[in-house]
Parts: structure tokens; C-alpha cells; sequence
């Protein structure tokens, strides 16, 4: 996988993980060239026409790196995360988010409110890809995600862990009337449908976030965002 951009390069090159090599342009301002290379000593010097080539044409801002395929923690790991730290769990999932966009957006918002894992779906919805490091600008390297095959069975681990899960979607309740102090799961759903009728069900409570009536939903990343922040807003 081939990853290009300055703030999702730099972000990678500070994990230091999964690197197979990097590429950077010959004409690039000195000190970025010397932040690349005091991170990763290993680094090909290229014309901007063989980067142009490699990315398709892409915005690579004279950067790019190839990386492994991405390292997926287990749901334990993750569910283990507040114990290592001794708070408590905070763990989205995300419900057939389909937009790559969307997925990275939402994966930067985790990492800014400290959220301690993320919980995709293995056969349905966006995956870890090249647009969603681009999108993430590095956040990948800083959170544990756990790809899985049923979402369902995942969060009925998740609430025999004594987390409380909430799925955020229209309804009665207002997320800000809810107390998410204690362990808790937010769900986000899909763009276009929401959280499915069957995860919905295993939710403990729904909550909602209030908009206008002349529009009736937010793009599914923004609506995350509100939700995700609100739980870290209750927590500080």
C-alpha cells in the first residue's frame, strides 16, 4: 500500500511501523527533507515525475511511503485498553460506514478524544485504505482498530465486559441527557441507513443528537464527531 501526503507521512514515520520504504522528492523544501530523514535514515531520493507515476497523479506533496498491510487488533486487546490505563472504556463502532472519507475522518476524531479502540466490519463497509491514511493524516498509527466478521456478536462481548453500549441515532433521548461516564460502547451507523435493525435491538439505549427540521440527518463522520465528543466532553 503506498501512502503520500506530509502530515500522514510524518505521522507514520514517528510510529516507525510497518514501513517498507520511502520515497521523497528531490526538490523539497531542506527542512522537511531533514525531518523525513532524521525519522528514517533509509529513504530514496526520486524525481517528482517517478511520484507523479507511483500515486497515479495524486496530491503526494513529494512524499510517499509504502507501508504493510494494516495490523488489526483483536477485541480483547482492545476491550483490555481501560484496564491498562484505568479509566473507563470508551470504544466506537462503526455500522457499515461505506465512504472511505467518512472512515478516516471518523478514525482522526477517535484519536483526538482518546477513544480506546475502534470496531469495523470485515465484510461490510469501508476498509483500511490508501484514502483513509490520506484522510486520517497519520491517525491510523495512533489507535488499536478490531476488524470483525459480525458486529452483533462483537458488541454482546462488549456488554458481557460491562460496557454499556449506545447507539447514536434519531430518537426520544438526547445524547446530552445521557450519563456516559461509566464503560461505554457509542455505535455509529451507515450513511444512508443508519445503525441496522438488529444492532439497533442490542443497544442498551438510543440517544440522539438534535437537528433543525428543515434537514433531517448530518453526515455520518460530523454526527460520530458530536457523539464522540460528547462522551469525552462528559469525561474531563
Amino acid at each position: 500500500m503506498k501512502v503520500y501526503g506530509k502530515n500522514t507521512c510524518l505521522e507514520i514515520l514517528k510510529n516507525g511501523k510497518n514501513i517498507k520504504k520511502v520515497y521523497l522528492q528531490k526538490t523539497v523544501d531542506e527542512e522537511f527533507k531533514n525531518k523525513v530523514t532524521n525519522l528514517y535514515k533509509n529513504v530514496f531520493i526520486v524525481d517528482k515525475d517517478y511520484l507523479n507515476k507511483i500515486t497515479n497523479f495524486k496530491n503526494h506533496q513529494g512524499i510517499v511511503i509504502e507501508i504493510g498491510e494494516f495490523s488489526f487488533s483483536s477485541l480483547e486487546e482492545i476491550i483490555d485498553v481501560h484496564n491498562q490505563k484505568n479509566t473507563k472504556a470508551f470504544i466506537v463502532v462503526l455500522d457499515n460506514i461505506e465512504d472511505p472519507q467518512n472512515l478516516g475522518s471518523l478514525i482522526r476524531t477517535c484519536v483526538c478524544a482518546d477513544v480506546d479502540g475502534l470496531i469495523i466490519p470485515k465484510n461490510h463497509g469501508a476498509g483500511i485504505s490508501e484514502t483513509v491514511y490520506k484522510v486520517s493524516s497519520g491517525a491510523l498509527s495512533h489507535i488499536k482498530i478490531c476488524e470483525v466478521s459480525n458486529i452483533n456478536n462483537a458488541i454482546k462481548e462488549l456488554k458481557q465486559n460491562n460496557i454499556f453500549v449506545y447507539g447514536l441515532e434519531a430518537g426520544e433521548k438526547l445524547i446530552y441527557s445521557a450519563d456516559l461516564t461509566y464503560h461505554t460502547c457509542l455505535v455509529v451507523g451507515s450513511e444512508g441507513k443508519g445503525i441496522s435493525k438488529l444492532t439497533k435491538s442490542l443497544c442498551d439505549e438510543i440517544v440522539s443528537i438534535p437537528i433543525g427540521n428543515k434537514i433531517n440527518s448530518l453526515n455520518a463522520s460530523i454526527a460520530g464527531a458530536i457523539g464522540i465528543f460528547e462522551v469525552k466532553r462528559q469525561r474531563v
